[in-house]
């Protein structure tokens, strides 16, 4: 990052007593120039290297986009503005792997920008209104099922409708978009805590004034919540309680017959020392030992991560299962020279895909080398083998790995679906591989997908479909009640 914006953010980082109104007033400034150059980037490392692009934006509506941003950085932005207008061009792109990615922006921008003070209230969003899952430290101690009518005067579904076109999805799968603006605890950068302080700055601020209705009461009352410091909320996140399961997998028993195994996490690449085909193996083996009958497999909350969905799979087939993979094209073979100065990643071989990338005419290449539409692959079994019934939990979170799991899954006849639509989407996603771009003026990174699926038939711009709908309520959250795994218990005790 430029040396003129470390040095205005050690300047703002030294005055914590701003008043919350003028917060911004301390952040860096990026000149019209360097903005117009992070334009110039952007559009020519995403029209040479994003398959997505054009997915669901024809081309003039692209064109459109890139003038709204240059219009915008027509004059000096704040570093604020700047990403807010970089994070909405990226939304309209409608691909949940294409966006100014919270986890790789540079300290001094996640510092500027993404550590403010957090609502202390875990909630979800349940037709368009705010309900509390869990008290973190309010101070009002406000339980599960309360409704959060406005926060600083503003109605929550105002503040919803106005962080809508600023969440990431595929397509037009809405139901993501609304699943990324919840807070339940999915890790340190939440696109609410990132996103609400931006668009509403007094958020920013020891305490907040809101409008709540508690589970039972008729009439609504003004409340003051205690904001939780980002190093307080950061300190409050789930943990794994054994080392043994980093990403917190456990298996539970809620009656005789039947095991839960919950995966809220597949981020195994995060814990490369972890042996996770160990853990699913030992963990197997203790589900046939018990006589397990009813396997239940839940995957709420949990985007995607590694490869683990196969792995699963491996242990519910007696013999290898061929799956007609999607078709896999790129738009490049080798990274233009002048693209490289604003790329990262994790593997050199991104950068020049060589023979793997066949060449189809008309600016694509396919990976692999054979004909997409005949090429499959094949899952092999994977002792032991899991013979009873096997149901799996899902919802909106489910976009990237576990959205892929879920639709073999269901595709197969391999398991039953309950509970809400996923994210993602079937006309395919893009992700598999990843360029992080750092924009040179502002030092905002942007992520890159590389590979785009498509799959072999027409197929509705919408997630995959639970085999029984199991949606959560503002009544049920209040009484504590897991819908999903009730609907499960039910369909149990009537076969």
């Amino acid at each position: 990052m430029r040396a003129w914006m470390v040095g205005v953010l050690v300047c703002a980082l030294m005055s914590p007593s701003a008043q919350a109104a003028d917060w911004r007033d301390t952040l860096p400034v990026i000149p019209a120039e360097a903005l117009q150059r992070d334009v110039d980037t952007l559009e020519a490392t995403y029209g040479a290297l994003h398959p997505g692009l054009h997915r669901y934006l024809d081309e003039p509506a692209l064109k459109a986009a890139y003038a709204d941003l240059r219009r915008r950085f027509h004059r000096p932005q704040r570093l604020d503005q700047v990403y807010l207008a970089l994070s909405g061009f990226a939304a309209k792109v409608r691909c949940g792997h294409t966006y100014a990615n919270f986890y790789n922006q540079d300290k001094a921008v996640a510092v500027a920008l993404l550590r403010h003070p957090r609502i202390p209230l875990y909630f979800r969003w349940i037709d368009g209104e705010m309900v509390v899952t869990r008290d973190m430290g309010s101070g009002l101690a406000l339980p599960a099922g309360t409704r959060v009518l406005s926060l600083d005067g503003v109605p929550t579904r105002r503040i919803l409708s106005a962080l809508m076109p600023y969440a990431r999805a595929d397509g037009h799968n809405d139901a993501k978009r609304v699943a990324d603006l919840q807070r339940i605890g999915n890790g340190r950068y939440e696109a609410f805590d990132v996103f609400y302080p931006l668009l509403y700055p007094r958020a920013v601020s020891s305490e907040l004034r809101a409008r709540v209705r508690r589970p039972g009461e008729e009439a609504a009352r003004t409340v003051s919540l205690r904001m939780l410091p980002f190093e307080q909320a950061d300190a409050a996140l789930p943990r794994a309680e054994s080392p043994t399961s980093p990403l917190r997998w456990r298996v539970d028993t809620p009656r005789p017959g039947v095991a839960v195994l919950r995966m809220p996490d597949w981020t195994a690449y995060q814990h490369p020392d972890w042996n996770w085909q160990a853990y699913l193996d030992r963990a197997f083996a203790e589900i046939v030992r018990d006589g397990v009958g009813d396997l239940v497999i839940d995957l709420r909350g949990n985007e995607g991560g590694s490869g683990i969905g196969e792995d699963l799979i491996a242990h519910l087939i007696d013999a290898p299962m061929p799956m007609a993979a999607p078709s896999r094209k790129v738009r490049y073979r080798r990274v233009a020279d002048t693209l490289r100065p604003a790329l990262s990643t994790w593997d050199d071989g991104f950068y020049d895909w060589g023979e793997a990338a066949v060449d189809l005419g008309e600016g694509w290449y396919r990976l692999g080398g054979e004909d997409a539409t005949a090429r499959e692959a094949t899952i092999a079994p994977r002792a032991p083998r899991y013979r009873g019934r096997v149901w799996v939990l899902i919802g909106p979170d489910n976009s990237s790995a576990t959205f892929e799991f879920a639709q073999t899954v269901q595709l197969h006849r391999l398991a039953t679906l309950v509970g809400e639509p996923t994210g993602g989407n079937r006309r395919g996603i893009n992700g598999g591989a990843f360029f992080f771009m750092k924009l040179p003026g502002s030092g905002i990174e942007l992520d890159v997908p590389l590979i785009a699926q498509f799959p072999a038939t027409a197929q509705p711009d919408a997630g995959v479909l639970p085999d029984i709908d199991a949606p959560e309520t503002a009544k049920t959250i209040a009484a504590g009640r897991d819908v999903a795994l009730e609907a499960v218990l039910a369909r149990i005790d009537r076969k």
